[in-house]
């Protein structure tokens, strides 16, 4: 276990050529597109402007509105801080290293991926920056394991603004507790996971030795993955007397992928807040939070009797609070309008993703989601369309938030099963949902499923 030392908020200088592999000559080049006998033609991509190479690196294009976010994040905090300085502990060709240094303005990036054979494609790639500034390093390539570069910061006193873990499956855990300590107060890490098997609840002692959650089957998959890993990020932090907190919290099927941004101070949350149990109940759908204290004393509304709780599942310890920050994702929009990214030639749908972040920001919603077909099977009448269902929301003023085929709102189920009883009594023919566009989603199990009427949208 790392021991605890006070943190100085200004860095301090940092000897790298204990853990360098020698240098490479030269390669400079002002412009920001790299030179056509730099990098391999057929490895070639253009992501936001910029040119870089792949080359055999492990890369995905879809991944490319988690990096969006990423550079929008460090960004912010330059803006507020003015200064930034980034460790991206898994970078894999540099990508997301070039982007931080381009956009983000970053004054140092800490370019580190284990795999010592895409040196020559990180190098190259981050050769579009100029390597010094006067007598500065602008930024610096190291080949080790992600926990090793982590502590050797932290043993140097050298602490970074933003952290950047884009680990694989469940792995991120192991690397929280020296990213925290190697973590200016108020910087931020960028957590992940790649765990769907652990979030739809088939692996519950996997993610008991990861997360520190027993996690079991549930509808809304998609939403554990991310409670679970903020979850483990909470208690990790709370062993060195910190407390985080989540400023976004982003899902992708293609993984399927959960990112979270956690900004990190001294402190630790105050009991039974946002960190506890979530039960769920397989006769009625039903969800609650449960804090430490009323476990042995769980029951569902649907059955007076703690006895027969045969239907009831129960997940965590893990995060029950807010997924996002209202403001910090208001800060986000605004710099998205600044730079561009808006509009139809904007390419991600980054604008539309940021605004449903903000509907979910509110700290009344609770977690999970109802099913709407579900709900309309339960009072046996078809499914009517979303803008008829919100509409009708609208009129008996519930707080919603739309979510593809699910939505999120402040009444049981029984109250949604009511109120479309009540629509079908005004309206005998309601329609029902054509089939739309159908995508990949995660379901219960983990996996990718098809949804209709699913849009591209993280929980």
């Amino acid at each position: 276990m790392l021991s605890l030392n006070p943190k100085t908020l200004s860095p301090s200088p940092f000897n790298l050529r204990s853990f360098l592999i020698p240098q490479k000559p030269s390669i400079s080049s002002p412009s920001l597109c790299v030179n056509s006998t730099t990098c391999c033609q057929l490895n070639q991509i253009t992501e936001r402007g910029i040119l870089f190479d792949t080359g055999d690196t492990f890369f995905r294009h879809e991944s490319a509105t988690g990096r969006d976010l990423g550079v929008l994040s460090a960004a912010l905090y330059k803006q507020s801080k003015g200064q930034l300085r980034v460790l991206d502990a898994m970078c894999g060709c540099g990508i997301r290293s070039l982007r931080y240094l381009v956009e983000s303005k970053a004054d140092f990036v800490l370019a580190n991926d284990a795999n010592e054979s895409h040196r020559r494609v990180i190098l190259d790639n981050l050769a579009q920056v100029e390597r010094l500034e006067g007598e500065k390093k602008r930024w610096v390539v190291t080949h080790c394991e992600a926990n090793r570069i982590l502590t050797d910061c932290y043993l140097q006193r050298d602490y970074f603004d933003y952290i950047d873990l884009d680990s694989f499956g469940s792995d991120s855990s192991f690397f929280l507790r020296a990213a925290f300590s190697s973590l200016k107060l108020d910087g931020l890490v960028y957590v992940t996971s790649t765990d769907g098997y652990s979030s739809g609840g088939h692996r519950p002692f996997h993610s008991l030795s990861a997360f520190g959650a027993y996690v079991r089957p549930m509808p809304y998959a998609n939403e554990l993955g991310l409670r679970i890993l903020i979850g483990g990020a909470v208690r990790e932090a709370s062993v060195l007397g910190y407390r985080v907190t989540p400023l976004f919290s982003y899902y992708s099927y293609h993984g399927p992928v959960f990112r979270v941004l956690l900004r990190m101070n001294r402190g630790k949350l105050p009991e039974k807040r946002d960190y506890g149990f979530i039960c769920y109940c397989n006769r009625c759908g039903n969800s609650q939070a449960v804090s430490w204290d009323e476990l042995g004393q769980i029951r569902c509304p649907c059955n007076n009797s703690t006895k027969d709780a045969a239907s009831l599942v129960v997940s965590g310890p893990l995060w029950t609070g807010p997924l996002h920050s209202g403001a910090y994702i208001m800060e986000m929009l605004n710099l998205v309008e600044q730079w561009g990214w808006v509009g139809k030639d904007a390419g991600t749908g980054l604008e539309k993703l940021l605004k449903r972040m903000l509907e979910e920001s509110d700290p009344r919603l609770p977690f999970g989601y109802i099913k709407l077909d579900e709900v309309a099977s339960r009072a046996q009448t078809n499914t009517p369309s979303i803008s008829t269902i919100m509409s009708s929301l609208h009129k008996v003023f519930y707080f919603y938030v739309l979510c593809s085929q699910a939505f999120e709102l402040q009444l049981r189920r029984k109250g949604c099963v009511l109120l479309l009883r009540g629509m079908q009594q005004v309206d005998h023919t309601l329609p029902t949902m054509r089939s739309r566009q159908t995508v990949q989603w995660q379901d219960a199990s983990g996996l990718p499923r098809k949804y209709t009427g699913a849009k591209n949208y993280k929980l």
